[in-house]
């Protein structure tokens, strides 16, 4: 029985360390968790993952969903190298590919959403060696109007008492324009006056002047 040389021995230990490293790696996918959409409006269903290994043509991308009443799963899309559209179903002729996987974006759109489309939609993304990870869920919700959010509500209440504060500096100094403006005027009107009484005054000494010398 031959002995294993040095070289074969470092050779089995590296391929055990990286053998047992590959499982440690996983897909993360990072979703809205919750999107809120009007009814008969298109909603992007926003999907992107970050992966240990280099996106290549193994790269496959599965999309699921389940009905907010209950039922089996339905399929959505798939994408393996290229976009494959549900020839049946609820969803054929309305979901489209407006993913990237160079930039670790696999999103769709849905057009035409209907109120039935309410539910939970499932982004998986394999990307060999790293097929392990917990797979993106999307809860949509399809309604009548579109709720404003407490975000919605503070932008709108900040937005407001900005414009309060314009108005409020605007008025500032239309007010100090115009009271300067009027004490301009006042004190224009007080030297005209006082012109006009002085020189009444010289009129009448210069009279007086006269008189006292015809005298």
């Amino acid at each position: 029985m031959y002995g294993k040389s040095p070289t074969r021995v470092v050779l089995l230990l590296l391929g055990i360390q990286l053998t047992a490293l590959w499982p440690i790696a996983a897909v993360e996918i990072y979703t809205p968790r919750v999107l809120e959409a009007v009814n008969g409006t298109d909603a992007r269903l926003k999907c992107t993952f970050s992966s240990f290994a280099p996106v290549g043509d193994a790269l496959t991308v599965t999309w699921n969903f389940r009905p907010l009443d209950g039922g089996p799963e339905q399929f959505v899309f798939y994408y393996h190298v290229d976009p494959f559209k549900p020839m049946s179903g609820r969803f054929k002729d309305r979901v489209v590919w407006d993913g990237n996987p160079e930039r670790y974006d696999v999103s769709i759109i849905l057009w035409k959403l209907q109120f039935d489309d309410n539910g939970t939609y499932t982004c998986q993304v394999k990307n060999p060696p790293d097929v392990d990870g917990v797979i993106g869920e999307i809860r949509l919700s399809v309604v009548h109007t579109v709720r404003f959010s407490e975000i919605y509500f503070l932008a709108l209440a900040i937005g407001s008492a900005c414009a309060i504060m314009v108005i409020i500096v605007i008025v500032v100094v239309l007010f100090q324009h115009f009271r300067k403006k009027r004490w301009a005027e006042r004190a224009h009107k007080v030297v005209e006056i006082k012109s006009k009484e002085e020189e009444r005054l010289n009129q009448e000494k210069k009279v007086s002047v006269y008189l006292e010398d015809t005298d």
